[in-house]
């Protein structure tokens, strides 16, 4: 298992997720209520509606969630998908997201390639 999980938009982290930190009961009773929810209600999932929605199919489900969440800005709704993603796909390294057209959007599930911490540069202006 991948300690860190990170989400993505157009190569740049947004969100990064530490495995190695402690859910608390509440947040798990959350992911319960929404794997419930799917199952019972079903996902709308490429224009069809999936009556009994697969692991796989509910992952690309909260993926295209979790990238309207955060071009949204909607930060707790990014963190919900994102830790939902990060415990059910325990071997998920990356989530990532790039935007296509005017609402479209490219959602890869990297299961493969570790995520590399991203290290802000500093710029300092040039005295004259």
């Amino acid at each position: 298992m991948a300690r860190l999980m990170a989400v993505l938009l157009d190569n740049i982290a947004q969100i990064e997720f530490d495995r190695s930190k402690q859910l608390p009961d509440y947040q798990g009773a959350y992911l319960d209520k929404m794997d419930q929810r799917m199952d019972t209600e079903g996902i709308d999932l490429d224009g069809a509606r999936v009556q009994a929605p697969s692991q796989a199919q509910k992952a690309q489900f909260i993926a295209a969630n979790l990238a309207n969440a955060i071009v949204a800005d909607n930060e707790s709704q990014a963190a919900a998908f994102t830790t939902y993603l990060a415990v059910r796909l325990p071997e998920l390294k990356q989530v990532k997201i790039r935007r296509e057209g005017d609402d479209g959007f490219a959602i890869e599930l990297d299961f493969e390639h570790d995520y590399i911490q991203q290290q802000p540069v500093q710029f300092m202006p040039l005295k004259h």
